[in-house]
């Protein structure tokens, strides 16, 4: 983005447009269960960046059969001596299938590269294979979409500050996180060398401006919805059948059962 920084995004119009978006994704999701689409979308960026607020606000109404999260932990000891996209590709979707990669294979692109968690053969061997592997599961028949969220540094700073206060978002806050603040510039760095190897017509990076959280949210569903040949699914007549006569059913009495305090009169 270029030229004077634009306003945020009222809440007003955001919650409206993020609304219609998503009353789409769930068109999408019906898409690609019924044509049997494979549909994989990677989210990277810096910490704070706003790729789980954004992932959330597209699963919010999927089905979660259809569409789940892959957020992977660390690997494990057994998992680190394997090749290194074999736990990535365990989490492709079947047909009819949604996969939002909560981080991915990228990892190794930034986190682990700076930080030393990876040799310095391995981060150029992934640098090698990344295309293959990506335009091999594009010529598999998989959509592949890749979003990198932007966000500047005094708003990074600022949104760790607000988690580092907040108890709710605590939990958030990694002391990996913070020292991304005195490695920034690396990260810059491993950022630009990723998207000079991965950066593909077949799979090519989307960035997406994040200081404005709404912003980025709207602009990235909006991308993606126009990036999926997708066509509304009508949907099967249902009809609520009649309730059939009783044919004599008590209920047990109430005292027999134990049921949850009643907090909320408390109120």
């Amino acid at each position: 983005m270029t030229g004077k920084k634009a306003a945020k995004v009222p809440r007003a119009a955001y919650e409206q447009e993020l609304l219609r978006l998503q009353t789409e994704l769930v068109k999408v999701q019906e898409w690609v269960r019924a044509e049997g689409a494979r549909l994989v979308v990677v989210f990277e960026g810096r910490d704070a960046a706003g790729k789980g607020g954004t992932i959330k606000r597209v699963a919010e109404h999927l089905n979660p059969r259809v569409a789940r999260i892959a957020a992977l932990p660390t690997p494990t000891e057994r998992q680190r001596t394997q090749w290194y996209f074999q736990r990535y590709v365990e989490h492709l979707p079947a047909a009819g299938e949604i996969v939002l990669f909560d981080r991915s294979w990228y990892n190794r692109a930034g986190v682990e590269h700076v930080m030393g968690f990876c040799t310095k053969e391995e981060y150029q061997l992934f640098l090698r294979q990344c295309p293959i592997f990506e335009r091999m599961l594009v010529e598999d028949g998989i959509l592949l979409r890749k979003y990198w969220f932007s966000v500047s540094d005094t708003e990074q700073q600022e949104r760790f500050r607000r988690r580092l206060e907040d108890p709710l978002r605590r939990w958030k806050l990694s002391p990996m996180d913070l020292e991304s603040i005195t490695r920034w510039e690396a990260y810059s760095r491993a950022k630009d060398e990723m998207m000079v190897h991965t950066d593909i017509s077949e799979a090519p990076w989307h960035v997406v401006e994040s200081d404005d959280k709404r912003r980025a949210r709207l602009n990235m569903i909006a991308h993606l919805l126009e990036s999926v040949p997708y066509h509304e699914v009508p949907p099967p007549v249902l009809e609520l059948p009649e309730r059939p006569a009783s044919t004599g059913y008590e209920r047990p009495p109430r005292d027999l059962q134990t049921y949850v305090p009643d907090h909320a009169a408390s109120l």
